[in-house]
Parts: C-alpha cells; sequence; structure tokens
C-alpha cells in the first residue's frame, strides 16, 4: 500500500564547493585584463578552486564554462555576485567599474556601524576592568 501524503524533511542545503579566503586583488592585475571575461578567468584563477567546484555551484554547463573560460562564451551576469562570493574576491566588479570611469567604495550597513562601536565600547570596557583588577591586586599584595 502506498501513501500520499508525503512530508517533505526541512534539510540544509550542502554546499557543494568549498568558498576561497577573500582577498584584495591588486589594481593593477585587474585593469590588465582586455575584457570582463578576463577579469572573470582572473577571479577564478586567483580563487585556487577547481573550475569543477565552481561551475558546478554556479548550476553552469560544463561545455558552457569551457567556453566561458576560453573568452568565446559571456559569463551570465546574474551569477557574478555568486562567482565573487565563492572566489573571494571582487575582479569583475572592479574590472567593470573601471571600465565605466567608476572606483568602488565598500558601504558598511547600519548594522556594521553598530557592531564596530559596540566593539570598541567593550574594548573600552575590558581596559578599564583590567586596570581596575590591577588596582585591587596591587592593594592585596
Amino acid at each position: 500500500m502506498r501513501s500520499n501524503n508525503l512530508t517533505t524533511v526541512d534539510q540544509p542545503e550542502l554546499a557543494l564547493a568549498r568558498k576561497a579566503d577573500l582577498m584584495d586583488v591588486p589594481l593593477e592585475l585587474v585593469l590588465k585584463q582586455p575584457s570582463l571575461s578576463g577579469a572573470v578567468a582572473l577571479c577564478v584563477q586567483l580563487s585556487g578552486l577547481d573550475d569543477k567546484e565552481i561551475y558546478l555551484s554556479l548550476g553552469i554547463d560544463a561545455g558552457h564554462w569551457t567556453r566561458i573560460m576560453k573568452g568565446d562564451a559571456h559569463f551570465p551576469l546574474n551569477k557574478l555576485n555568486d562567482l565573487c562570493t565563492m572566489c573571494g574576491n571582487e575582479s569583475p566588479l572592479i574590472w567593470w567599474a573601471h571600465s565605466r570611469g567608476y572606483g568602488l567604495v565598500m558601504l558598511k550597513s547600519e548594522a556594521e556601524r553598530r557592531a564596530e562601536m559596540a566593539a570598541a565600547e567593550l574594548l573600552m570596557e575590558r581596559e578599564k576592568n583590567k586596570l581596575l583588577m590591577q588596582l585591587l591586586q596591587g592593594k592585596a599584595a
């Protein structure tokens, strides 16, 4: 007897690939690229990840990926954010901005600003606490 009442189980999604560590890429290296495709290839190369890890995670066909890396096909722009996140660098974004005459500035969100302020306040409180403990220990000794 088959049941028609199948329930789904929420399972966390497993990452198909590892992510590269974040890195700053020298501007000169990015600007040497002749095209956005070159900047995408640089992004991938600097990541140290295998091509297969990247194209499988991004849902790009292996044949299309090969053509992208050869410069014979275009990288899907709707996957550019995911590529940069996975590869740990912003080479394509930097190249594109400079090709249009713009520079990039990292923006901080309000949450990031608040977190930085809280971290600075915590550091000050820890320093006060350390000084008070030293004073107390100095009197007790």
